[in-house]
């Protein structure tokens, strides 16, 4: 004879009997469902939501939230787009600057370059957090939505978001650069910091500044896949692997346009030098780690759970 308490499920009703409600409940795994529904649980109905709530995304849910993103950024105005890539483009030059702030107050170590690179986080934080349009987190965001359904009009949108938000990032980054070597700010000694940490991000033959880009553009594009799973915890992400930019000399093309033009304007390097040595293969390295890498590898991994219409 079998003792074991009978289970219920969360509307009191015997294990086994099914309950439409309790189909409500929404469970990711289609198993977790059907025996939950039909065996019951011994946990109580506030125990289950507290798993609910603690389980982790699927990457089909994930991929999911960003989708939706980069939908809602395709469709935003042109005026809307500009303005936040303008702020995007100021904002992050708070990553050269405070780096460069950090560089200059620390004292010599071998352990030094590992708060400086934390510095670099600042900008992309203010970024990040405050919603602004950063080209280097549409590159997959942006390509998601046509991954999954492509057609020409989605092609044109892509390019059409891309375009105003570059622009208008590195017209953010100029005026940025201007103010550091011009130093508007009367500060000296973090501008000479500034630009130390300007000739380091942007040396490199074309190659090494593209394979610096790809991998910059892996980071950020990795950043924007955790986010919706971070939680509580997005500032920690972004700190994270934003600083790894800075610790390991890679390349992106929005915050190194600061560097790249802070050179310029105190005349260290023409413009043209720096638009084919830096500029171009940093923003050719990005786009491949964010689209045609990340975005690829990402989507691939959930294509078989869409429905007929990419769902």
């Amino acid at each position: 004879m079998n003792d074991r308490p009978t289970r219920t499920n969360e509307d009191g009703l015997e294990a086994g009997t099914p309950d439409p409600a309790d189909g409500e409940r929404g469970h990711a795994n289609d198993v977790t469902e059907h025996r939950l529904k039909y065996e019951g649980s011994s946990l109580t109905k506030s125990e289950l939501k507290e798993v609910d709530h603690r389980m982790k995304l699927r990457p089909l849910a994930v991929y999911e939230i960003v989708r939706q993103e980069g939908e809602d950024e395709l469709t935003r105005p042109y005026r809307s787009l500009w303005w936040s890539g303008l702020a995007a483009g100021l904002s992050i030059g708070f990553s050269v600057y405070t780096e460069a702030a950090m560089r200059a107050y620390l004292p010599e170590a071998d352990w030094t370059p590992l708060l400086d690179s934390l510095g670099y986080s600042v900008g992309f934080l203010i970024v990040i957090l405050g919603r602004q349009q950063l080209f280097t987190e549409i590159t997959l965001t942006a390509m998601l939505p046509l991954l999954a359904r492509p057609t020409m009009a989605g092609v044109f949108a892509v390019a059409r978001l891309w375009t105003i938000v570059l622009a208008a990032n590195l017209v953010g980054t100029a005026i940025y650069a201007a103010g550091i070597a011009f130093d508007v700010l009367n500060t000296p000694t973090i501008v000479a910091a500034a630009i130390e940490v300007s000739r380091e991000a942007t040396r490199g033959e074309f190659l090494d500044i593209l394979l610096r880009g790809i991998a910059a553009g892996w980071l950020m594009a990795t950043v924007v896949w955790l986010m919706p799973s971070a939680k509580g915890s997005g500032f920690i992400v972004i700190v994270l692997l934003t600083s790894l930019i800075a610790l390991f000399h890679l390349a992106h093309v929005v915050a190194g346009s600061v560097e790249a033009l802070t050179l310029v304007f105190i005349g260290e390097r023409g413009l043209f030098e720096t638009i084919f040595g830096f500029h171009l293969p940093a923003l050719v390295g990005n786009v491949l780690g964010g689209s045609a890498l990340f975005a690829l590898i990402s989507y691939g991994q959930i294509a078989d759970e869409l429905d007929e219409h990419g769902n």
